[in-house]
Formats: structure tokens, C-alpha cells, sequence
């Protein structure tokens, strides 16, 4: 297209501003429904990515079935024996227990309920599961009784409670006030953040009498086998148990085999969605179509002359498709600059309310990948009208009425 033709059809833009505006509209908006939850499926999708780092590859999780989270319902739980089997399994490295139990949290009057976690200082399998260190402060040891390791929220204001805590305070948990020596960094969860975690002994001292776990975790020697070893794991607690297969009362599956069903899960949710947002633009496109048809319709008279004055069909073709895909460019513009700003403004807020891993994640692809999808809608429901208003006879189109 030359300068004058560009220069026409923006011209005819304008005039028809009204209309141009409400096509741009119809398409920015499924353009920004597509923006806002493509960024933030990949900001989840960042986030299980940083869960199934080289640190919990070689992890295999036994959990006990039953209602709710894993050891909370006694009915079905691990025991002293389970561990033992487990460690004893060939292929097993190193295998640690760990306990849930749920407490009352008590500062400056107010009441919080949360979990607490007993385990085994002397292993880290339970921090390599979420890549989750010490942000202020330190680990627990062996005999670290009347202390506690505090999640991150705690040591902010009114995440939790109104004032937040530090080093060295102490922490009222079931009755019993237990020093704190460490705050973990943040998971980016607050039901993960607002957890406690004790050692064993501790947690017996808070629950007497709790003499069972909800999960067993376990690291394997070669991460080529770990499906062979969870098959052991199954045959000898079944034995153990004495339960026939197919009739198991836990879990046995790699720590990656959780995180594929979790992000196998919300491909489904952000695909459905997705999906509608376009219909939506589908709808918008059909609607872009429709505008350019009346346009050719308004204008014919200004397509004879133009023919007649010796303007060929592929300049007449360029200049509709032109104006659609202007129109798309446009809409895939503002689209993608009003996905950005709620997502960053929504994500802020998540952050500040303690939901970091569900914040957007932004790719370069993102923005040209949408500003071109909408472009090439654009164009798409601009070639129909383009074809028929080149193919407009001068003699016709000068009477027409």
C-alpha cells in the first residue's frame, strides 16, 4: 500500500470512529481474558517448576488415605513399623517420618488455629520438597525441645497476628509457650506459611500419646529406578499391613508423579478457560467481518470511482484488509496493555496478602503473541469483504443507490 491509501483508510477510520471503537472493544477484551490467565497459569506453572527442581526428583511420598489432610485422621495412618519398612526397601536412601497435627495459636488475646509439623532435624527431606531455607535465624537440632521453627508470615504484621514475632520470642501453641529460633523463607502460601514445626518429641509433649504419621518421605539412590522402588514400597507395606492389592490404605507415588496430576489438573481449568475467551474472540471476529461488509457497503461509490480512475483490485483489496487488520492491531494492543495492568495490580495484592506463587509471570511471547494473534483475527475477518469489494464492477458501483 502507498502513503494516500494508508492515509484513506484512516481517514475512513475515524469517520466511522463509533463503530471502529465498539470492534476494537468487542476484541480487546477476549484478548485481555486471554492476557490475565495465560500470565498468571504461568506464574503457577513457574511455580511448580521451582517445586520439581533437582531437590525432589528423587523423592517418593507415602501418605496415609483418609478424610482431609494426611495424618489428621487416625483411622488410616503410618506407623513406627511402615518407617522401618520403608527404610529397608532396597533402592531407599534415606527415609523420615513426618506428623500433622492442627493447634491453637494464641498472642495478645487473639485465637489462630494452624498446623503443626513434628520431624526429624536431622533430615532435610521435608525443606527439599519445596526448596524452602532459613530466612532469619536458624534450624532446629535433635534436642531442640520448647523451641519451634515459625513459617515466614509470623515475622509480619497483621499476616497473622496484629504484631508479628522475632527471634527468641516466645509463642503460645496448645497451652505451652515455646521459644522460636528460625523463620523459613516464604513458600508464598499463607496456609504453608502460618505452619509451625517442632521435633518429634516436641509434638508429643504438645499432643501426649500421638504415636502415628501422615507421610513418609523418602529419597531414592538412582533416580532411574524410582519407579521400580515405589513398586517394592507397595508390595512390602502391603505385606506389612497385611492387605491384599487393590485394596491399600495409603499412597505410594514420586513427589514429580504429585506435581504432574497438579499441573495435569490446571492445564484443564486454564485450557477450558482459555478456550471461551476464545469463542469470545471468535465472536469479536465475526463481528469485525460484519462492520467491514457494511463498510464496503457505504463506500461503494467510493470503490467506482476509485476504479475508475484506474485504482487496480489488489489496491482496493489492501485497503479493507488493511483497516481490519488495523483494527485487530489495535485491540490486540490495548488488550494486552489492560491484561498488564490488572494482572500486575491483582498480583501486587495477592503478594501483599500472602499469595506470592500465585503471582503473573510475563513472557516477551506473551505481548507479541497476542498483538499478533489479534492483528492476523483482524485480517482473517477482513478478507471476505476485501475480496468482495475488489471485485466490484465501476459501472455498478457508480449507480449504486
Amino acid at each position: 500500500m502507498n502513503i494516500e491509501s494508508i492515509k484513506y483508510s484512516l481517514r475512513n477510520l475515524n469517520h466511522r470512529k463509533g463503530r471502529s471503537l465498539l470492534t476494537i472493544l468487542s476484541i480487546f477484551m477476549g484478548i485481555a481474558t486471554i492476557f490475565i490467565f495465560i500470565s498468571f497459569g504461568a506464574g503457577l506453572y513457574d511455580y511448580i517448576g521451582e517445586l520439581s527442581s533437582g531437590t525432589s526428583v528423587d523423592k517418593v511420598l507415602i501418605q496415609a488415605k483418609g478424610v482431609g489432610i494426611p495424618g489428621l485422621d487416625d483411622t488410616f495412618a503410618l506407623t513406627e513399623k511402615d518407617l522401618e519398612v520403608v527404610e529397608k526397601t532396597s533402592g531407599i536412601k534415606e527415609a523420615t517420618a513426618i506428623s500433622f497435627k492442627t493447634a491453637e495459636v494464641i498472642k495478645d488475646g487473639k485465637k489462630v488455629f494452624t498446623f503443626v509439623i513434628g520431624y526429624d532435624p536431622e533430615s532435610t527431606l521435608l525443606f527439599e520438597l519445596s526448596n524452602v531455607g532459613i530466612d532469619k535465624g536458624k534450624w532446629l537440632d535433635k534436642k531442640d525441645n520448647g523451641k519451634v521453627l515459625a513459617g515466614y508470615n509470623y515475622q509480619k504484621p497483621d499476616l497473622i497476628f496484629p504484631k508479628p514475632f522475632d527471634l527468641n520470642d516466645k509463642i503460645e501453641i496448645q497451652g505451652q509457650e515455646l521459644r522460636i529460633v528460625g523463620f523459613l523463607e516464604s513458600i508464598g502460601s499463607p496456609p504453608d506459611d502460618a505452619q509451625l514445626y517442632v521435633t518429634e518429641e516436641q509434638l508429643d509433649i504438645l499432643f501426649p500419646g500421638n504415636n502415628s504419621y501422615g507421610w513418609i518421605i523418602a529419597s531414592v539412590k538412582d533416580i532411574n529406578e524410582i519407579d521400580l522402588v515405589i513398586e517394592r514400597l507397595e508390595k512390602k507395606l502391603r505385606k506389612n499391613r497385611g492387605l491384599d492389592e487393590g485394596k491399600e490404605d495409603f499412597f505410594v507415588q514420586s513427589y514429580q508423579d504429585l506435581i504432574d496430576s497438579f499441573a495435569g489438573a490446571l492445564n484443564i481449568v486454564i485450557g477450558f478457560i482459555i478456550l471461551i475467551a476464545l469463542i469470545s474472540v471468535l465472536v469479536s471476529a465475526v463481528n469485525t467481518a460484519n462492520t467491514m461488509i457494511t463498510s464496503v457497503l457505504e463506500r461503494i461509490k467510493e470503490i467506482g470511482i476509485m476504479k475508475a480512475v484506474g485504482s487496480p483490485n489488489s489496491a482496493i483489496f489492501n485497503i479493507f484488509l488493511f483497516e481490519s487488520s488495523l483494527l485487530g492491531f489495535i485491540a490486540g494492543a490495548v488488550g494486552v496493555l489492560v491484561g498488564f495492568t490488572i494482572t500486575s495490580i491483582v498480583g501486587s495484592i495477592l503478594d501483599g496478602m500472602g499469595w506470592g506463587f500465585l503471582s503473573p509471570y510475563y513472557h516477551p511471547y506473551l505481548f507479541i503473541g497476542l498483538i499478533a494473534f489479534a492483528t492476523i483475527t483482524g485480517a482473517i475477518s477482513g478478507v471476505i469483504p476485501a475480496i468482495k469489494a475488489s471485485k466490484i464492477k465501476p459501472v455498478n458501483a457508480l449507480r449504486y443507490e
